[in-house]
C-alpha cells in the first residue's frame, strides 16, 4: 500500500475526545473506503488538531473516498466540532515496504519539511541510505515516511514514535552525535519545517 491521505481537523477547545469518538464510529460505517493507520490528537505544536491517516490500494480508490468524504456534508462525523479541515495526499517513500501497525508510542512526532522544487529526488536518495542505520535497535523505529503529491510546495513528512519525550530528545541528540542522521545532503534540500507531537486515540492502529 503506497497511497495515503492525511486529514487534519482543527476542532473546538476540549472537544478532541468527542471528535475522535465520532471518527471511530464513522470509519466503522458501511461504504467507508481505505485502511486506517492512525488517529491522533496534538499535544505539542499546533493544538486542537486531530489527524487521521488512511491508506489506499490505488489512486482511484483514494479519489473515490475523497469524493465521498467531501460530499457527505459531515466529514467523518465531526462537523459539530471542527473549525477547519485540511486534506493532503502522500505516497510512501519508494524504499519502504509499508506501515506496520503496533504499539510504538505513545508520543508520535509528525514532522513536515518543505523541500526545494528540484530537491525531492536527492532527498529520497539520502533517506534511502540513512534510514537503515537510523532505525536499528540502538535508536528508534520509523512509523512511516512520505512525500506529498498535492499542495503548492514539494514536501516530505515523517512519523517517529517515542516512549517518552525525554527519549525523543536523547535519541535525536545521539543520532546526530553518532553521525547517522541527518541524511547526507538532506539539510541542503530543505526550506522550512514544522513539527507536532501527537498522542494516539485508543482505536488507532499506530499507538
Amino acid at each position: 500500500m503506497k497511497h495515503f491521505e492525511l486529514i487534519t481537523f482543527t476542532v473546538l477547545v476540549a472537544t478532541h475526545g468527542k471528535a475522535m469518538a465520532r471518527i471511530q464510529e464513522a470509519l466503522q460505517a458501511d461504504g467507508i473506503g481505505g485502511q486506517l493507520f492512525g488517529c491522533w490528537y496534538s499535544e505539542l505544536g499546533p493544538l486542537n488538531q486531530v489527524a487521521v491517516l488512511r491508506g489506499f490500494d490505488s489512486l482511484e480508490a483514494r479519489q473515490a473516498e475523497r469524493e465521498h468524504l467531501l460530499l457527505a456534508g459531515n466529514p467523518l462525523g465531526v462537523e459539530e466540532f471542527m473549525t477547519n479541515m485540511r486534506i493532503e495526499d502522500y505516497s510512501l517513500f519508494p524504499f519502504l515496504d509499508g506501515i506496520t501497525p503496533g504499539d510504538f508510542g505513545p508520543f508520535y512526532e509528525l514532522r513536515v519539511y518543505d523541500v526545494r522544487p528540484s530537491g525531492l529526488k536527492a532527498t529520497l536518495d539520502g533517506w534511502t541510505d540513512a534510514v537503515p542505520p537510523r532505525t536499528t535497535d540502538a535508536y528508534s523505529p520509523l512509523a512511516a515516511a512520505f512525500y506529498a503529491t498535492n499542495g503548492k510546495t514539494p514536501r516530505i513528512m515523517h512519523l517517529w514514535p517515542y516512549r517518552t519525550l525525554e527519549e525523543r530528545l536523547e535519541i535525536r541528540t545521539r543520532t546526530v552525535s553518532d553521525g547517522v542522521w541527518p541524511p547526507k545532503g538532506g539539510p541542503a534540500q530543505l526550506l522550512d519545517m514544522h513539527s507536532t507531537i501527537y498522542l494516539p486515540a485508543d482505536f488507532s492502529p499506530l499507538k
